[in-house]
């Protein structure tokens, strides 16, 4: 299980080391091109979640934040053991869920730097990757967990 939490701390590492980056070297609201047209760096700080919902609401966002990280240790210790997908899924949502909530913390917004140019998208960090694609593997393992549950039940009734 160690191998999960270094992931996590690793992911925390890359977020919190982008977030000094963006903060030492691009103005606020400033915006820095990389690929024109497709892909930019704009400092931009966020005191909501996803889309700057919520905004403001520091003490929720801490509540459920430490809510959030407890869950995910109790399913990592328990059903993390049983099976590597599920466990490394919830090591991303963990790393991201801790990075941000660093931010939170400390800074009481969240520092935001990726955005891409070819869609309208909302500016995003490193740990809000790692919470998405965590998140999207933890759906499609649940969904081959069960279809593969169904059809085992399917079979034995045969």
């Amino acid at each position: 299980m160690l191998i999960y939490y270094i992931i996590s701390l690793i992911i925390v590492g890359i977020d919190q080391f982008t977030k000094y980056l963006t903060v030492q070297n691009i103005p606020l609201h400033e915006t820095l091109e990389v690929i024109p047209s497709f892909l930019s760096f704009t400092y931009h700080q966020n005191t909501g979640a996803a889309w700057s919902m919520l905004e403001g609401q520091m003490i929720f966002f801490y509540i459920v934040t430490l809510i959030v990280i407890g869950v995910i240790v109790y399913y990592m210790q328990t059903y993390g053991r049983q099976d590597k997908v599920f466990a490394f899924s919830l090591s991303l949502i963990l790393g991201g869920a801790v990075g941000n909530f660093i931010d939170r913390l400390f800074l009481q917004y969240v520092v935001d730097m990726i955005r891409v140019e070819f869609i309208d998208f909302p500016i995003f960090n490193v740990a809000d990757m790692s919470l998405t694609i965590g998140v999207t593997l933890m759906v499609i393992y649940l969904f081959f967990d069960e279809w593969k549950e169904y059809r085992q039940k399917k079979v034995g009734k045969n």
